[in-house]
């Protein structure tokens, strides 16, 4: 059986010969990509806020090893600390900090595996808000462009992402509540003297 061996994405996806071997086995999804990372705001705190990335292989034919993720994203000059990837700045701009190379750490998640339960890895940043530019207004928390091994993920346009809140609003209380918590009170003090 000749599967590919190559660990670009397009030595999937790309046109299959004659044999049925060489064609991708990938989990039936919408996007039908052998990859899918998930870049979930997962907390918001007071001068953090908090990411978890995973990295699913639908490919039932194919296991990633030595993979690299690289993301540009304009928080990662305050990328405080990650967990269980490992982490290298690359400045192409110079002065600006805004992409960075993730991988597996060695013996631990440095393999992802074919599609199945074991078929993903995944890792938390945590990032220091800088007041001056941190918002979650149009998409700005998700990246702004993402490889994995070399190839360019198709990233939706900014106006596809959810917009989040920059913070929480004040609870309301109706007016209907209060008076009947005025009431339910008042009838319990009278029925129990």
């Amino acid at each position: 059986m000749d599967l590919p061996k190559s660990p670009y994405l397009a030595s999937v996806v790309s046109e299959y010969g004659k044999n049925s071997y060489n064609t991708p086995l990938v989990q039936c999804t919408g996007h039908m990509c052998p990859i899918r990372v998930h870049w979930h705001v997962k907390l918001n705190y007071k001068e953090y806020w908090r990411v978890k990335v995973t990295i699913t292989n639908f490919n039932y034919r194919m296991n990633y090893t030595q993979w690299n993720l690289v993301v540009q994203h304009p928080n990662f000059d305050n990328l405080t600390q990650i967990f269980s990837f490992n982490y290298k700045s690359l400045t192409p701009y110079a002065s600006i900090n805004d992409t960075a190379m993730l991988w597996g750490v060695k013996f631990y998640n440095d393999l992802l595996m074919q599609a199945g339960p074991l078929g993903n890895v995944q890792s938390e940043l945590l990032f220091k808000k800088d007041i001056s530019t941190f918002s979650f207004e149009k998409g700005w928390a998700f990246p702004r462009r993402i490889y994995f091994n070399g190839d360019n993920c198709v990233m939706p346009p900014p106006d596809a992402y959810p917009y989040l809140p920059n913070d929480t609003s004040p609870p309301h209380f109706s007016l209907l509540t209060l008076t009947l918590t005025l009431l339910l009170s008042l009838a319990f003090f009278y029925a129990y003297p």
